[in-house]
């Protein structure tokens, strides 16, 4: 399969929406207490995209919107959270170095033109999904790897969208992405073999 370029949009409105792509995405890895000591263990992802139902995420916004207008309903609509995985270089992904700053060694995928990164980059790889943008766009070459997906809060997305909000995957690029996604949580997982 050849390599894809992935069509995106600037999207202006206030809501977050599905596959919005976002810079600089914290995620709070534990919070500790020792006595009067907290300890917070934060990882900064470069970039990450939002992986969270359309539907929901359209449900809270306008939930939001009419509780604030009305100042009056329920939040039964409300998200608590929403699901993101971050997006790696595709270099240092490939070379097994993009999560180095967190002390893990990850497989090293070799040369491109060798079959495992071919597979990725022709989105053959279930666990993997290739991004290449287009020219005007100033993103790298990149990678999702669905296993490393985490929930943030809504209010956070909602509070860096102006700053932090880069660009939205066009439609159905974004349908690919979150079909394989679900595939990906979906499958059956089989023991290994002794």
């Amino acid at each position: 399969m050849a390599q894809e370029i992935t069509k995106v949009y600037r999207d202006e409105s206030k809501s977050i929406k599905q596959c919005d792509i976002f810079r600089d995405i914290e995620f709070n890895e534990y919070v500790k207490e020792e006595g009067n000591i907290i300890e917070v263990s934060k990882i900064v992802f470069p970039l990450a995209i939002v992986l969270t139902q359309a539907c929901d995420l359209q449900q809270d916004f306008n939930a939001r919107k009419k509780t604030e207008e009305e100042q009056k309903g329920n939040q039964d609509k409300y998200l608590i959270s929403v699901i993101v995985a971050p997006i790696y270089n595709f270099e240092e992904f490939r070379l097994g170095e993009h999560l180095q700053q967190l002390g893990l060694s990850m497989d090293n995928k070799g040369r491109r033109e060798r079959s495992k990164c071919e597979s990725i980059i022709g989105n053959e790889n279930k666990r993997y999904h290739y991004l290449c943008f287009p020219k005007d766009v100033d993103l790298v070459e990149s990678v999702i790897d669905f296993k490393h997906y985490f929930t943030v809060t809504i209010n956070y997305l909602n509070s860096i969208k102006q700053d932090k909000y880069v660009c939205s995957i066009d439609s159905l690029y974004r349908e690919l992405i979150l079909q394989r996604f679900s595939n990906f949580l979906s499958r059956i997982g089989l023991p290994e073999p002794e």
